[in-house]
Protein backbone atom coordinates (compact mmCIF):
# COMPACT_ATOMS: atom_id res chain seq x y z
CA UNK A 1 0.00 0.00 0.00
CA UNK A 2 1.21 3.56 -0.84
CA UNK A 3 1.00 5.62 1.98
CA UNK A 4 3.67 8.16 0.38
CA UNK A 5 1.18 10.76 0.08
CA UNK A 6 -1.39 10.54 3.02
CA UNK A 7 1.92 10.49 5.21
CA UNK A 8 3.28 13.73 3.84
CA UNK A 9 0.03 15.32 4.62
CA UNK A 10 0.31 14.62 7.78
CA UNK A 11 3.56 15.58 8.51
CA UNK A 12 2.47 19.03 6.91
CA UNK A 13 -0.71 18.98 9.23
CA UNK A 14 1.32 18.04 11.73
CA UNK A 15 4.08 20.98 11.43
CA UNK A 16 1.34 23.16 11.84
CA UNK A 17 -0.26 22.01 14.79
CA UNK A 18 2.84 20.93 16.72
CA UNK A 19 4.61 24.13 16.50
CA UNK A 20 1.29 25.82 17.79
CA UNK A 21 0.98 23.57 20.55
CA UNK A 22 4.83 23.82 21.11
CA UNK A 23 4.14 27.62 21.96
CA UNK A 24 1.35 27.38 23.17
CA UNK A 25 3.12 24.45 25.76
CA UNK A 26 5.91 26.91 26.04
CA UNK A 27 3.30 29.81 27.23
CA UNK A 28 1.47 27.74 29.69
CA UNK A 29 4.72 26.18 31.16
CA UNK A 30 7.04 28.82 30.74
CA UNK A 31 9.40 30.79 32.46
CA UNK A 32 7.78 31.69 35.89
CA UNK A 33 5.06 29.21 35.97
CA UNK A 34 4.52 25.32 36.53
CA UNK A 35 7.91 22.91 35.95
CA UNK A 36 10.10 26.04 34.65
CA UNK A 37 10.04 28.35 37.72
CA UNK A 38 12.70 30.83 38.33
CA UNK A 39 15.14 30.06 41.11
CA UNK A 40 19.02 28.84 41.92
CA UNK A 41 21.92 29.46 39.29
CA UNK A 42 21.36 30.00 35.90
CA UNK A 43 21.75 27.26 33.81
CA UNK A 44 21.97 24.53 36.30
CA UNK A 45 20.83 20.83 35.67
CA UNK A 46 18.11 18.80 37.11
CA UNK A 47 16.69 15.38 37.77
CA UNK A 48 13.92 14.95 35.13
CA UNK A 49 11.18 16.05 36.99
CA UNK A 50 12.68 18.71 39.12
CA UNK A 51 12.17 22.70 38.18
CA UNK A 52 15.08 24.17 36.17
CA UNK A 53 16.30 27.92 36.85
CA UNK A 54 16.01 30.38 33.64
CA UNK A 55 17.75 33.56 33.34
CA UNK A 56 15.74 36.81 32.79
CA UNK A 57 17.43 37.23 29.59
CA UNK A 58 16.62 34.06 28.43
CA UNK A 59 13.05 34.32 29.74
CA UNK A 60 12.89 38.17 28.06
CA UNK A 61 14.28 36.77 24.75
CA UNK A 62 11.83 33.77 24.41
CA UNK A 63 8.75 35.90 25.06
CA UNK A 64 10.04 38.10 22.34
CA UNK A 65 10.69 34.92 19.97
CA UNK A 66 6.93 33.90 20.57
CA UNK A 67 5.68 37.89 20.13
CA UNK A 68 7.17 37.58 16.59
CA UNK A 69 5.46 33.84 15.98
CA UNK A 70 2.49 35.20 16.84
CA UNK A 71 2.70 38.02 14.81
CA UNK A 72 3.73 36.02 11.51
CA UNK A 73 1.00 33.28 12.29
CA UNK A 74 -1.97 36.41 12.15
CA UNK A 75 -0.13 37.85 8.84
CA UNK A 76 -0.30 34.13 7.67
CA UNK A 77 3.02 34.42 6.56
CA UNK A 78 6.34 32.49 8.16
CA UNK A 79 9.77 34.49 8.28
CA UNK A 80 12.03 31.18 9.52
CA UNK A 81 15.14 32.52 9.36
CA UNK A 82 13.84 35.42 11.78
CA UNK A 83 12.04 33.15 13.61
CA UNK A 84 15.11 31.01 14.55
CA UNK A 85 17.39 33.77 14.86
CA UNK A 86 15.40 34.81 17.82
CA UNK A 87 14.68 31.30 19.51
CA UNK A 88 18.62 30.87 19.12
CA UNK A 89 19.43 33.90 21.08
CA UNK A 90 17.12 33.00 23.96
CA UNK A 91 18.72 29.19 23.98
CA UNK A 92 22.37 31.18 23.54
CA UNK A 93 21.57 33.21 26.72
CA UNK A 94 20.65 29.83 28.56
CA UNK A 95 20.99 26.30 27.06
CA UNK A 96 18.24 24.75 29.73
CA UNK A 97 15.81 26.28 27.96
CA UNK A 98 14.00 22.88 26.54
CA UNK A 99 10.80 24.95 24.66
CA UNK A 100 12.98 26.88 22.44
CA UNK A 101 15.23 23.69 21.31
CA UNK A 102 12.13 22.24 21.03
CA UNK A 103 10.69 25.26 18.16
CA UNK A 104 14.00 25.09 16.65
CA UNK A 105 13.29 21.62 15.78
CA UNK A 106 10.29 22.72 14.17
CA UNK A 107 11.46 25.21 12.17
CA UNK A 108 14.23 23.07 10.64
CA UNK A 109 11.77 20.85 10.03
CA UNK A 110 9.83 23.36 8.58
CA UNK A 111 12.58 24.38 6.37
CA UNK A 112 13.42 20.66 5.15
CA UNK A 113 16.12 19.91 7.49
CA UNK A 114 15.14 16.91 8.75
CA UNK A 115 18.16 15.77 10.27
CA UNK A 116 18.61 18.57 12.25
CA UNK A 117 15.05 18.90 13.46
CA UNK A 118 15.51 15.11 14.65
CA UNK A 119 18.76 16.52 17.01
CA UNK A 120 16.48 19.34 18.64
CA UNK A 121 13.80 17.13 19.19
CA UNK A 122 16.10 14.58 21.40
CA UNK A 123 17.76 17.62 22.71
CA UNK A 124 14.91 19.20 23.95
CA UNK A 125 13.95 15.56 25.97
CA UNK A 126 17.07 15.53 27.37
CA UNK A 127 16.49 18.73 29.01
CA UNK A 128 12.75 18.22 29.50
CA UNK A 129 11.96 14.42 29.51
CA UNK A 130 8.79 15.58 29.95
CA UNK A 131 8.43 17.77 26.85
CA UNK A 132 5.99 14.71 25.34
CA UNK A 133 5.60 17.33 21.81
CA UNK A 134 9.26 16.53 21.08
CA UNK A 135 8.59 12.44 21.60
CA UNK A 136 5.45 13.12 19.33
CA UNK A 137 7.53 14.99 16.77
CA UNK A 138 10.31 12.46 16.44
CA UNK A 139 7.42 9.79 16.18
CA UNK A 140 5.87 11.86 13.40
CA UNK A 141 9.21 11.91 11.75
CA UNK A 142 9.92 8.08 12.22
CA UNK A 143 6.15 7.57 10.52
CA UNK A 144 6.94 9.46 7.58
CA UNK A 145 10.47 7.63 7.16
CA UNK A 146 8.21 4.42 7.11
CA UNK A 147 9.67 3.86 10.30
CA UNK A 148 5.93 2.88 11.79
CA UNK A 149 6.76 0.14 14.49
CA UNK A 150 9.76 2.97 15.82
CA UNK A 151 6.15 5.51 15.38
CA UNK A 152 4.46 3.29 17.59
CA UNK A 153 6.76 2.44 20.13
CA UNK A 154 7.51 6.02 20.71
CA UNK A 155 4.21 6.84 20.74
CA UNK A 156 3.20 4.37 23.09
CA UNK A 157 5.83 5.10 25.53
CA UNK A 158 4.17 8.39 25.94
CA UNK A 159 1.33 6.91 26.86
CA UNK A 160 3.18 4.82 29.75
CA UNK A 161 4.17 8.22 31.06
CA UNK A 162 1.00 9.93 30.13
CA UNK A 163 -1.70 7.69 30.12
CA UNK A 164 -4.57 10.58 29.48
CA UNK A 165 -2.50 11.92 26.51
CA UNK A 166 -4.88 12.66 23.66
CA UNK A 167 -2.48 13.59 21.54
CA UNK A 168 -0.33 10.05 21.26
CA UNK A 169 -3.98 8.71 20.83
CA UNK A 170 -4.66 10.90 17.95
CA UNK A 171 -1.69 10.17 15.91
CA UNK A 172 -1.88 6.37 16.90
CA UNK A 173 -5.63 6.83 15.09
CA UNK A 174 -3.62 8.26 12.09
CA UNK A 175 -1.28 5.10 11.57
CA UNK A 176 -4.23 2.91 12.05
CA UNK A 177 -6.35 4.84 9.40
CA UNK A 178 -3.21 4.82 6.85
CA UNK A 179 -3.05 1.36 7.28
CA UNK A 180 -7.09 0.94 6.54
CA UNK A 181 -8.23 -0.38 9.99
CA UNK A 182 -10.82 2.48 9.89
CA UNK A 183 -12.28 0.50 12.87
CA UNK A 184 -9.44 0.87 15.07
CA UNK A 185 -8.45 4.72 13.38
CA UNK A 186 -11.89 5.62 15.00
CA UNK A 187 -11.47 3.67 18.19
CA UNK A 188 -8.50 5.77 18.89
CA UNK A 189 -9.74 9.43 17.62
CA UNK A 190 -12.71 8.92 20.00
CA UNK A 191 -10.39 7.88 23.02
CA UNK A 192 -8.49 11.31 22.18
CA UNK A 193 -11.68 13.36 21.84
CA UNK A 194 -13.11 11.82 25.49
CA UNK A 195 -9.25 13.19 26.77
CA UNK A 196 -9.16 16.34 24.76
CA UNK A 197 -12.58 17.63 23.18
CA UNK A 198 -10.48 20.09 21.28
CA UNK A 199 -8.04 17.80 19.78
CA UNK A 200 -7.94 18.95 15.87
CA UNK A 201 -5.76 16.37 15.18
CA UNK A 202 -8.53 13.65 16.47
CA UNK A 203 -11.15 15.30 14.23
CA UNK A 204 -8.81 15.46 11.13
CA UNK A 205 -8.51 11.15 11.42
CA UNK A 206 -11.89 11.02 11.36
CA UNK A 207 -12.72 13.07 8.94
CA UNK A 208 -9.84 11.52 6.84
CA UNK A 209 -11.69 7.97 7.40
CA UNK A 210 -15.00 9.25 6.27
CA UNK A 211 -13.48 10.70 2.97
CA UNK A 212 -12.08 7.64 1.77
CA UNK A 213 -14.78 5.35 2.93
CA UNK A 214 -16.97 7.68 0.53
CA UNK A 215 -19.39 9.00 3.34
CA UNK A 216 -18.82 13.08 2.04
CA UNK A 217 -21.67 14.15 4.88
CA UNK A 218 -20.40 13.07 7.60
CA UNK A 219 -16.38 14.05 6.56
CA UNK A 220 -17.71 17.41 5.89
CA UNK A 221 -19.86 17.46 9.10
CA UNK A 222 -16.80 16.43 11.30
CA UNK A 223 -14.29 19.07 9.25
CA UNK A 224 -16.86 21.61 9.91
CA UNK A 225 -16.86 21.10 13.84
CA UNK A 226 -13.09 21.33 13.71
CA UNK A 227 -13.19 24.62 12.22
CA UNK A 228 -14.96 25.74 15.14
CA UNK A 229 -12.13 25.28 17.07
CA UNK A 230 -9.32 26.77 14.53
CA UNK A 231 -10.65 28.47 11.31
CA UNK A 232 -7.22 29.34 10.99
CA UNK A 233 -6.06 25.63 10.05
CA UNK A 234 -4.97 25.04 6.59
CA UNK A 235 -5.83 21.31 6.26
CA UNK A 236 -9.74 21.35 7.09
CA UNK A 237 -10.51 24.00 4.41
CA UNK A 238 -8.15 21.50 2.11
CA UNK A 239 -10.30 18.61 3.33
CA UNK A 240 -13.51 20.19 2.75
CA UNK A 241 -12.25 21.12 -0.46
CA UNK A 242 -11.76 17.90 -1.28
CA UNK A 243 -15.34 16.77 -0.34
CA UNK A 244 -16.70 19.42 -2.88
CA UNK A 245 -14.64 18.75 -5.79
CA UNK A 246 -15.99 14.89 -5.01
CA UNK A 247 -19.80 16.59 -5.17
CA UNK A 248 -18.09 17.87 -8.81
CA UNK A 249 -18.44 21.88 -7.04
CA UNK A 250 -15.30 22.98 -8.55
CA UNK A 251 -16.00 26.71 -7.69
CA UNK A 252 -16.56 25.99 -4.30
CA UNK A 253 -14.23 23.41 -3.85
CA UNK A 254 -11.38 26.10 -5.69
CA UNK A 255 -12.67 29.12 -3.03
CA UNK A 256 -11.77 26.65 0.06
CA UNK A 257 -8.36 25.62 -1.35
CA UNK A 258 -7.83 29.60 -1.77
CA UNK A 259 -8.71 29.82 2.05
CA UNK A 260 -6.10 27.10 2.77
CA UNK A 261 -3.37 29.24 1.43
CA UNK A 262 -4.42 32.20 2.80
CA UNK A 263 -4.26 30.53 6.10
CA UNK A 264 -0.75 29.79 5.30
CA UNK A 265 0.88 30.70 1.97
CA UNK A 266 3.28 27.23 1.90
CA UNK A 267 0.42 25.52 2.76
CA UNK A 268 1.41 22.37 -0.51
CA UNK A 269 -1.47 20.22 -0.86
CA UNK A 270 -3.76 23.41 -1.49
CA UNK A 271 -1.60 24.65 -4.06
CA UNK A 272 -1.73 21.68 -5.79
CA UNK A 273 -5.07 21.48 -6.21
CA UNK A 274 -5.25 25.07 -7.35
CA UNK A 275 -2.72 24.24 -9.76
CA UNK A 276 -4.49 21.40 -11.04
CA UNK A 277 -7.97 23.27 -11.38
CA UNK A 278 -6.06 26.09 -13.62
CA UNK A 279 -4.94 23.50 -15.82
CA UNK A 280 -8.29 21.94 -16.44
CA UNK A 281 -9.58 25.09 -17.32
CA UNK A 282 -6.48 26.13 -19.25
CA UNK A 283 -5.57 29.06 -17.44
CA UNK A 284 -1.90 28.36 -17.50
CA UNK A 285 -0.38 32.11 -15.67
CA UNK A 286 -2.64 30.88 -12.56
CA UNK A 287 -1.15 27.11 -12.84
CA UNK A 288 2.13 28.43 -12.87
CA UNK A 289 1.97 30.66 -10.39
CA UNK A 290 0.33 27.62 -7.99
CA UNK A 291 3.49 25.60 -9.84
CA UNK A 292 5.96 27.61 -8.58
CA UNK A 293 5.11 27.82 -5.19
CA UNK A 294 4.99 23.96 -5.09
CA UNK A 295 8.75 24.05 -6.17
CA UNK A 296 9.88 26.74 -3.66
CA UNK A 297 8.87 24.01 -1.27
CA UNK A 298 10.16 21.21 -3.20
CA UNK A 299 12.44 21.83 -5.95
CA UNK A 300 12.59 17.52 -6.71
CA UNK A 301 8.92 17.13 -7.37
CA UNK A 302 9.02 15.62 -10.84
CA UNK A 303 5.25 16.14 -11.13
CA UNK A 304 5.19 19.96 -10.30
CA UNK A 305 7.94 20.08 -13.33
CA UNK A 306 5.96 18.40 -15.45
CA UNK A 307 2.68 20.64 -14.85
CA UNK A 308 4.95 23.53 -15.08
CA UNK A 309 6.51 22.40 -18.50
CA UNK A 310 2.45 21.81 -19.31
CA UNK A 311 1.67 25.56 -18.23
CA UNK A 312 4.18 27.24 -20.17
CA UNK A 313 3.71 25.24 -23.99
CA UNK A 314 0.03 26.89 -23.09
CA UNK A 315 1.44 29.95 -22.54
CA UNK A 316 3.64 29.37 -26.04
CA UNK A 317 6.49 29.13 -23.93
CA UNK A 318 7.96 25.82 -25.46
CA UNK A 319 11.46 26.15 -24.85
CA UNK A 320 11.30 26.39 -21.30
CA UNK A 321 8.22 23.92 -21.55
CA UNK A 322 11.13 21.30 -22.53
CA UNK A 323 13.51 22.58 -19.70
CA UNK A 324 11.13 21.33 -17.24
CA UNK A 325 9.67 18.09 -19.25
CA UNK A 326 13.66 17.07 -18.89
CA UNK A 327 14.22 18.20 -15.58
CA UNK A 328 10.97 15.55 -14.28
CA UNK A 329 12.63 13.29 -16.24
CA UNK A 330 15.98 13.41 -14.43
CA UNK A 331 14.05 13.33 -11.34
CA UNK A 332 11.44 10.22 -12.46
CA UNK A 333 12.71 8.73 -15.82
CA UNK A 334 9.66 6.51 -15.63
CA UNK A 335 6.88 8.65 -15.67
CA UNK A 336 5.28 8.01 -18.73
CA UNK A 337 3.37 11.38 -18.63
CA UNK A 338 6.72 12.92 -19.37
CA UNK A 339 7.10 11.05 -22.93
CA UNK A 340 3.25 12.07 -23.64
CA UNK A 341 3.44 15.35 -23.44
CA UNK A 342 7.14 16.37 -24.68
CA UNK A 343 6.10 14.37 -28.01
CA UNK A 344 3.03 15.97 -28.44
CA UNK A 345 4.89 19.46 -28.39
CA UNK A 346 7.07 17.68 -30.84
CA UNK A 347 4.58 16.39 -33.06
CA UNK A 348 2.28 19.97 -32.86
CA UNK A 349 4.62 22.73 -32.11
CA UNK A 350 8.08 22.04 -33.01
CA UNK A 351 7.82 20.08 -36.47
CA UNK A 352 9.51 16.95 -35.35
CA UNK A 353 7.09 13.93 -35.70
CA UNK A 354 9.91 11.57 -35.82
CA UNK A 355 11.00 11.82 -32.91
CA UNK A 356 7.05 12.21 -31.29
CA UNK A 357 6.90 8.74 -32.80
CA UNK A 358 9.52 7.21 -30.48
CA UNK A 359 7.98 8.98 -27.22
CA UNK A 360 4.77 7.85 -28.19
CA UNK A 361 5.71 4.34 -27.92
CA UNK A 362 7.97 4.91 -24.77
CA UNK A 363 4.67 6.10 -23.28
CA UNK A 364 3.08 3.12 -24.40
CA UNK A 365 5.58 1.25 -23.06
CA UNK A 366 5.61 2.59 -19.59
CA UNK A 367 1.97 2.45 -19.22
CA UNK A 368 1.57 -1.43 -20.01
CA UNK A 369 1.22 -1.68 -23.34
CA UNK A 370 -1.27 -0.82 -25.60
CA UNK A 371 -3.49 -3.61 -24.10
CA UNK A 372 -3.44 -1.75 -21.26
CA UNK A 373 -4.26 1.44 -22.54
CA UNK A 374 -8.14 2.66 -23.40
CA UNK A 375 -8.40 2.48 -26.91
CA UNK A 376 -10.26 5.55 -27.26
CA UNK A 377 -7.11 6.68 -25.37
CA UNK A 378 -5.16 10.00 -27.64
CA UNK A 379 -2.15 8.26 -27.98
CA UNK A 380 -3.31 6.24 -30.71
CA UNK A 381 -4.84 8.88 -32.76
CA UNK A 382 -1.60 11.21 -32.19
CA UNK A 383 0.99 8.29 -32.98
CA UNK A 384 -1.01 7.56 -36.27
CA UNK A 385 -0.93 11.46 -37.29
CA UNK A 386 2.52 11.80 -36.92
CA UNK A 387 3.47 8.13 -38.68
CA UNK A 388 1.43 9.78 -41.56
CA UNK A 389 3.28 12.80 -41.39
CA UNK A 390 6.49 11.07 -41.34
CA UNK A 391 5.40 9.01 -44.10
CA UNK A 392 3.98 12.20 -46.27
CA UNK A 393 7.48 13.38 -45.42
CA UNK A 394 9.37 10.58 -46.90
CA UNK A 395 7.50 10.30 -49.94
CA UNK A 396 7.97 13.92 -50.65
CA UNK A 397 11.56 13.68 -50.27
CA UNK A 398 11.49 10.91 -52.84
CA UNK A 399 9.77 13.12 -55.37
CA UNK A 400 12.07 15.94 -54.91
CA UNK A 401 15.23 13.65 -55.30
CA UNK A 402 13.62 11.91 -58.06
CA UNK A 403 12.50 15.70 -59.87
CA UNK A 404 16.34 16.38 -59.11
CA UNK A 405 17.89 13.33 -60.98
CA UNK A 406 15.46 13.98 -63.94
CA UNK A 407 16.68 17.77 -63.92
CA UNK A 408 19.93 16.82 -63.85
CA UNK A 409 19.92 14.22 -66.88
CA UNK A 410 18.04 16.76 -68.82
CA UNK A 411 20.86 19.48 -68.26
CA UNK A 412 23.19 16.79 -69.40
CA UNK A 413 21.58 15.93 -72.71
CA UNK A 414 21.16 20.14 -73.41
CA UNK A 415 25.03 20.01 -72.72
CA UNK A 416 25.52 17.09 -74.85
CA UNK A 417 23.16 18.82 -77.50
CA UNK A 418 25.12 21.90 -77.67
CA UNK A 419 28.35 20.47 -77.95
CA UNK A 420 27.19 18.37 -80.88
CA UNK A 421 25.90 21.42 -82.71
CA UNK A 422 29.30 23.18 -81.88
CA UNK A 423 31.05 20.83 -83.40
CA UNK A 424 29.00 20.57 -86.85
CA UNK A 425 29.39 24.19 -87.29
CA UNK A 426 32.98 24.25 -86.83
CA UNK A 427 35.25 24.94 -90.32
CA UNK A 428 37.73 21.71 -91.09
CA UNK A 429 41.71 22.72 -90.88
CA UNK A 430 43.42 23.12 -93.99
CA UNK A 431 47.41 22.56 -94.55
CA UNK A 432 48.27 25.80 -93.65
CA UNK A 433 47.25 28.29 -90.68
CA UNK A 434 46.23 30.53 -93.75
CA UNK A 435 42.33 31.23 -94.53
CA UNK A 436 40.82 30.11 -97.65
CA UNK A 437 40.83 32.23 -100.49
CA UNK A 438 36.77 33.36 -101.38
CA UNK A 439 34.91 31.74 -104.31
CA UNK A 440 34.57 34.43 -107.42
CA UNK A 441 31.15 35.51 -107.86
CA UNK A 442 29.26 33.44 -110.36
CA UNK A 443 31.35 30.56 -110.21
CA UNK A 444 29.45 27.04 -109.87
CA UNK A 445 31.12 23.88 -108.94
CA UNK A 446 31.78 20.94 -111.33
CA UNK A 447 29.01 18.43 -111.92
CA UNK A 448 29.42 15.05 -109.60
CA UNK A 449 31.91 16.74 -107.22
CA UNK A 450 31.74 16.27 -103.51
CA UNK A 451 31.73 18.69 -100.45
CA UNK A 452 30.36 18.93 -96.90
CA UNK A 453 28.45 21.02 -96.36
CA UNK A 454 28.86 24.60 -95.33
CA UNK A 455 31.92 24.24 -96.82
CA UNK A 456 33.12 27.09 -99.06
CA UNK A 457 34.48 25.57 -103.22
CA UNK A 458 37.74 26.14 -103.46
CA UNK A 459 39.51 26.80 -107.27
CA UNK A 460 42.00 24.62 -108.84
CA UNK A 461 45.57 25.35 -108.26
CA UNK A 462 46.68 25.60 -112.26
CA UNK A 463 43.67 25.65 -114.15
CA UNK A 464 44.02 24.19 -118.19
CA UNK A 465 44.05 26.18 -120.17
CA UNK A 466 40.73 27.09 -122.37
CA UNK A 467 40.91 25.34 -126.08
CA UNK A 468 41.67 28.85 -128.71
CA UNK A 469 38.47 29.46 -131.22
CA UNK A 470 39.23 30.34 -134.60
CA UNK A 471 39.05 33.87 -135.56
CA UNK A 472 36.13 35.03 -138.47
CA UNK A 473 36.87 38.56 -140.17
CA UNK A 474 34.76 41.00 -138.93
CA UNK A 475 33.16 40.91 -142.05
CA UNK A 476 32.07 37.45 -142.52
CA UNK A 477 28.30 37.03 -143.34
CA UNK A 478 26.95 35.27 -140.55
CA UNK A 479 24.82 31.55 -141.70
CA UNK A 480 21.53 31.38 -140.48
CA UNK A 481 20.81 27.75 -139.59
CA UNK A 482 24.44 26.32 -140.44
CA UNK A 483 24.27 22.77 -141.38
CA UNK A 484 26.48 20.34 -139.21
CA UNK A 485 29.55 19.39 -140.97
CA UNK A 486 30.08 16.17 -142.56
CA UNK A 487 33.46 15.29 -141.76
CA UNK A 488 33.66 13.21 -144.98
CA UNK A 489 33.27 16.17 -146.92
CA UNK A 490 35.66 19.18 -148.46
CA UNK A 491 35.78 22.01 -146.23
CA UNK A 492 34.74 25.14 -147.27
CA UNK A 493 36.80 26.90 -145.05
CA UNK A 494 40.78 28.76 -146.33
CA UNK A 495 43.46 27.76 -144.03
Amino acid sequence: MNRTPMTRSLLVAALAALFAAGCTSTTAAGPGTGTNTPGGKTGSTSKPNEPVSISNRAKLLFEDALGAFDAQKKAGAFDYPSLERKFKAALDADPNVAEAEYNLGVIAERQGNQQEAVARYQAALKKKPTLRQASENLAVIAQNSGDVAGAVSIYQGVLKIYPDDASSRARLAEIYRQTGDHDKAMEFARAALMREPQSVTAYKVMMRSYLERKQLAMAKLVALRALKIDQNDPELHHTIGLILQQEEKKDEARAEFKRAVEARADYVPSHVMLAQLALEVENYPTAEAHLRRILQADSKNAAAHLDLGIAYKGQGQFDKAMQEYDEAEKLDPKMAAIYFNRGVLLHRNKGAPDRAIELYRKYIALSGGEVALNAEHPIFGLLREAESIVQAQKEAQLQEEQAKKLEELQKQQQELMKAEEGKQGAVPATGTNAPAPAQPAGATQPAGATQPAGATQQPAANPPPAPAQPKQPANAPQQKNPAKTDSNEPSDELF
